[in-house]
């Protein structure tokens, strides 16, 4: 690879241990994918929950901050494993805990900033047109890349910090401009209208896709979707089938026609009902008893949390059945002001702050308080789960209430 003058300093370790290991770590990344040079990026955003961590990776990031390692670029961080205001509710313990606390101190020693989100591109600083980030958790970079028109890899733990350590990432992938033409076609016959409906297209999608390497392009959305919308298609494409991009034409922003993203001679796979179906009927278990119903991953924006107030209020969910909501700090705040955390609470439901229901000890905390059978509309979490010891059903945001509150799932 190419470094210029600056990256050659920091190879010499001129400018620090943590520098010299980042850019060390950068190289053997992009000798591996054939990147000629990097590129500056803008901001950097870190996966990196304790669970996944472990003890070696806390104990790595407390090494660094000691040998002063210090972020040149905005850096934030994914959903915590930890909300420290309520762990030992849910059955997680005091080691769990002094674990994040670790990495919390290491990390704001490094300046990062402990944002602990995934739906960064709705609340903190979302990354504009043309801009190279260096962003880790698949939801985040799938979004980026697709509905703001930014450019990001996947990046992993350890490459995410490292770019915020350089402030610049290996030049592959998703930040050139050959990746983000569109490699296959599909076109949709059946429009979602809720967001578990658009999770399941996504999903859909994504497992048809299923490489890193593929941009899916869409054709026959009706109307242009929202925000949250985006949010749950594009985070169960990427969690189906590794997908870090898509375009829909007409909609999102490099994609104004099929010309524009080299997709006039793709074939087409048709998107039928039947599909979306088919992808649907594993998680169906309508009239069997469910022990939590879960809003997460990705977490709410402030207009989900007031959706799911207002079909809260006035009931009580089902002494039988949990129910956990997972936002970010920032929507946290706005919820309270609104009311919406008091209505979510006065139904029975737990608001957690700054976690993501997977990312969070699932197996344990499932173990700890009897929970088998989980309830949500998100397609991502229900794909996820069942390898943590769940049987994941799926149903919309409002079959989700009926269900809580009755305590069976019903449709």
């Amino acid at each position: 690879m190419k470094l210029n003058d600056e990256e050659q300093a920091m190879l010499a370790g001129e400018a620090g241990p943590a520098v010299k290991w980042a850019i060390e770590h950068q190289l053997q990344v992009g000798q591996m994918f054939d990147a000629a040079d990097m590129v500056h990026v803008s901001q950097a955003h870190m996966m990196a929950d304790p669970e996944s961590l472990g003890e070696a990776g806390v104990a790595f990031a407390e090494k660094m901050a000691e040998e002063g390692a210090e972020v040149k670029i905005p850096m934030i961080t994914d959903p915590r494993g930890v909300d420290l205001s309520c762990y030992e509710l849910l059955g997680q313990t005091e080691d769990m805990a002094n674990l994040e606390r670790r990495f919390i101190a290491a990390c704001t020693a490094m300046g990062i900033m402990m944002t602990n989100t995934c739906i960064n591109y709705q609340t903190i600083m979302p990354p504009v047109f043309g801009d190279h980030v260096a962003f880790g958790d698949t939801g985040v970079v799938i979004y980026s890349n697709s509905v703001c028109g930014a450019r990001s890899n996947f990046e992993g733990g350890p490459s995410a910090l490292a770019a915020g350590l350089t402030g610049r990432t290996p030049r592959y992938g998703l930040h050139l401009d050959a990746q983000r033409q569109a490699t296959r076609r599909y076109h949709v016959r059946h429009s979602p209208k809720d967001l578990m409906q658009w999770g399941v297209l996504g999903a859909a999608i994504g497992r048809m896709a299923g490489s890193y390497w593929e941009v899916p392009v869409i054709e026959g959305i009706e109307a242009a979707p929202t925000s949250d919308q985006l949010k749950h298609f594009g985070a169960a494409m990427a969690s189906y089938g590794s997908i870090p991009m898509f375009h829909i034409v007409g909609i999102t922003p490099e994609c104004h026609r099929l010309s524009d993203v080299g997709a006039e001679t793709l074939s087409t796979t048709e998107i039928t009902a039947e599909i979306l179906t088919s992808l649907q009927a594993p998680f169906t278990a309508t009239g069997e008893a469910v022990d939590v119903v879960v809003f997460a991953a990705p977490q709410l924006s402030l207009v989900e949390m007031g959706q799911l107030a207002s079909l809260c209020k006035g009931r009580k969910r089902a002494e039988t059945t949990d129910m956990i909501v997972c936002t970010s700090a920032q929507v946290y705040g706005d919820a309270v002001s609104m009311g919406y955390v008091s209505a979510l609470e006065a139904f029975g439901a737990r608001v957690l702050v700054g976690t993501c229901f997977y990312q969070q000890y699932a197996r344990e905390i499932g173990e700890a308080n009897g929970w088998t059978r989980l309830l949500s509309n998100s397609a991502k979490i229900v794909n996820i789960l069942g390898g943590y010891g769940y049987k994941p059903a799926l149903a919309s945001m409002s079959a989700c209430i009926n269900s809580a509150e009755k305590g069976v799932i019903v449709t």
